[in-house]
């Protein structure tokens, strides 16, 4: 099986949002989203700057027609506008892991139900339908506010990649890596499920 069939497209939704496969015509709308809070002053992320958004969108879809990505848009679904953007990466199709990762969200709907429902789609589609043995997510050690996140997901921190990546500015990335595991996604689904439901 090829990852890019492994990775096939599909619409998830949410009471609240909807996960949109990534498309070019996206890129104003994204533009927009990062805008809001104007997130890509967070040196610990990769958010576009307006005059990047294409070029994101771009090596976005490179990455899904080489089958290592699914990249999609989150959509409000009270408002249809695009709120922000996540993505299946690292797809390892042999071994039926993949990686959640390269999300982020207009300021406004940050701390809110959003990445709680976001994640819980991405995960039900991984375990249940990809057929994942396990779902990984990274994040900088400098992100606490990710970290935080990711843990409250249910996900066990698996370590610390030291000197994982450089830098634009020459400095090197410490990553620190989670993962949830088949045997762990009953209780993490029943716990993301107990969240969304106190809201």
């Amino acid at each position: 099986m090829s990852a890019t069939l492994w990775l096939k497209e599909a619409v998830l939704e949410s009471s609240t949002i909807s996960l949109h496969p990534l498309r070019h015509d996206h890129a104003e709308a994204l533009a927009e989203a990062a805008a809001d809070g104007e997130l890509w002053e967070l040196w610990f992320t990769s958010v576009p700057r307006p005059e990047t958004v294409t070029k994101y969108i771009d090596d976005a879809l490179n990455e899904q027609a080489a089958g290592r990505a699914l990249p999609y848009v989150v959509v409000h679904n009270d408002t249809r506008q695009v709120i922000g953007t996540t993505r299946f990466s690292n797809a390892d199709v042999k071994n039926h892991r993949v990686e959640i990762g390269f999300t982020w969200y207009a300021l406004r709907f940050q701390r809110t139900s959003v990445n709680t429902e976001c994640k819980a789609l991405m995960l039900e589609y991984a375990f249940e339908q990809l057929q994942a043995i396990a779902v990984e997510f990274r994040t900088h050690w400098h992100n606490h506010k990710s970290r935080t996140a990711i843990s409250r997901l249910g996900a066990k921190q698996d370590g610390v990649l030291r000197n994982h990546s450089k830098n634009a500015d020459g400095s090197y990335r410490d990553t620190v890596v989670f993962s949830i595991i088949d045997h762990e996604w009953l209780m993490v689904k029943r716990s993301l499920q107990h969240k969304l439901s106190r809201g």
